[in-house]
């Protein structure tokens, strides 16, 4: 097997892209001013729980089929969530649920139970679209990221599953 395509090395991979997410993310919340809508936030933290797995499985180097199966996992919620955004900014304007407050504000004057919706659901902030790249908004590019994970979770999986050659 090619030492690029050797488990530890993908997990790496999708560790460092999952940093690299984040500190994009970070840039255009606070360079360009961009607050994130609770859909947002639900991807990000399943972008650095898909990151931490794979730094997990980079380091621990031991029962690696399971960590390619919790990565791929987590990759699989986050595009849901990215799905959700997408599906929402999709919406015609007549159609798109009522904007809530800010996160920040939900978090310090509503119950959990409250925001927890609000962060799986979205709300009519989450059907704005603030910033594209190549025609494409910020979830599309988040879904191809987690799409990414996948594969490499797969690629991953397939390798610590595969027979060691006899001279290794």
């Amino acid at each position: 097997m090619s030492t690029l395509l050797a488990p530890r090395a993908l997990f790496l991979a999708m560790a460092l892209a999952s940093a690299g997410l984040m500190a994009f993310a970070l840039y255009l919340e606070y360079v360009y001013l961009l607050d994130p809508c609770p859909l947002c936030m639900m991807q990000r933290i399943w972008v650095v729980i898909v990151g931490v797995l794979a730094l997990g499985a980079a380091l621990h180097g031991r029962g690696l089929a399971r960590w390619a199966l919790a990565t791929g996992a987590a990759a699989i919620i986050g595009s849901g969530f990215s799905l959700r955004q997408l599906w929402l900014q999709s919406l015609p304007a007549d159609e798109v649920p009522a904007c809530g407050p800010g996160l920040d504000y939900m978090l310090e004057v509503f119950p959990l139970s409250d925001v927890l919706k609000a962060m799986v659901m979205g709300t009519g902030n989450c059907a704005e679209v603030t910033w594209t790249f190549l025609s494409l908004s910020i979830p599309a590019w988040v879904l191809l990221a987690f799409a990414a994970f996948l594969a490499g979770s797969a690629l991953a999986h397939r390798g610590a599953r595969a027979p060691l050659a006899p001279w290794a």
